[in-house]
């Protein structure tokens, strides 16, 4: 179960990516669309925690035992956003995926080998360092190897190891942030209460970005033409996506929870790309990216299941 919830919730953020790249064009600005993006989801698991019952206030004792760190979730997942906002621009679309999922794989290692952020602690092996080598190999299979030449000629025309350094930054402030949440989950003892929190922590700091750094909020309510409605649900599958990866921490460790919505998010990228999904343009699916889906899937089985 497990397994296929965390390949789900990977798949959940290819959609949402090009669900949200037709809001982007939609409303215009970067943090604009992140914004409503993270409001829509926000109200979302409001509505779901009226419906289940799950508590949005909480005495001062509970709020008060919960470490100050386990409260940043919001803060960690806004850096991760923007640093990718940054550095697509300088690297271009192939090194702004390597470079984050660089990141999470080398911080989801070490929060469960060391057992950072009061995660669960897993014990590094021979059989899961091959499971880990495996993830990566896919990745490159899957993403870099396509467009290999292009990739060659960006890494000699430029010096951009500051860019790259900021997107293993930003992709290690992810993985950070999925055993924060697990940790606030535990602490309020609801995965629901902790995905919601961090989404208001998100919400409130892009609110504040776009209202002071982008200047971008009148562009809201600004008439346009009627678009489908489906360019305002990117939220509710992040938020799908938050909660989800909330309540696998807790069982599977933040490490293997990063290698598995990792081998979903190429998956559902494939297929959306595969089948012109919400507007995106088709795009042809090479032998490489199964073999990279196939290197994914057998090292995510050494990591969990071997």
């Amino acid at each position: 179960m497990t397994f296929i919830i965390g390949l789900l919730a990977g798949a959940f953020i290819a959609i949402q990516s090009a669900v949200n790249a037709r809001l982007r064009q939609h409303l215009g600005f970067a943090f604009l669309t992140s914004f409503v993006s993270f409001l829509v989801g926000l109200i979302f698991l409001l509505i779901l925690s009226l419906i289940l019952g799950s508590p949005l206030i909480f005495n001062s004792e509970t709020l008060f035992a919960v470490p100050l760190w386990a409260w940043t979730g919001g803060l960690l997942g806004m850096f991760g956003l923007t640093a990718n906002v940054l550095i697509f621009p300088k690297l271009g679309g192939v090194q702004t995926a390597i470079m984050p999922i660089l990141g999470q794989v080398l911080m989801g290692v070490l929060i469960d080998t060391f057992g950072l952020l009061k995660s669960l602690q897993i014990a590094i092996s021979t059989i899961r360092l091959i499971g880990i080598g495996l993830v990566l190999l896919g990745v490159f299979v899957a993403i870099v190897l396509p467009q290999l030449k292009a990739l060659k000629q960006k890494t000699n025309n430029e010096n951009l190891w500051l860019w790259r350094g900021l997107g293993i930054v930003g992709g290690m402030a992810l993985a950070t942030q999925a055993a924060v949440n697990g940790e606030l989950g535990r602490q309020l003892g609801s995965s629901l209460s902790a995905a919601t929190t961090s989404f208001l922590v998100g919400t409130i700091t892009l609110f504040l970005t776009v209202l002071f750094y982008e200047k971008s909020l009148p562009n809201l309510f600004k008439p346009a033409k009627a678009k489908p409605i489906w360019i305002w649900s990117g939220g509710i599958l992040g938020s799908l996506f938050i909660l989800s990866g909330v309540w696998l921490v807790s069982q599977i460790g933040t490490g293997s929870v990063v290698m598995l919505v990792l081998s979903g998010l190429i998956c559902g990228s494939l297929l959306v790309d595969k089948f012109g999904l919400f507007g995106v343009a088709k795009k042809p699916v090479l032998s490489s990216h199964l073999i990279g889906v196939a290197l994914l899937i057998l090292g995510v089985a050494c990591i969990r299941l071997i």
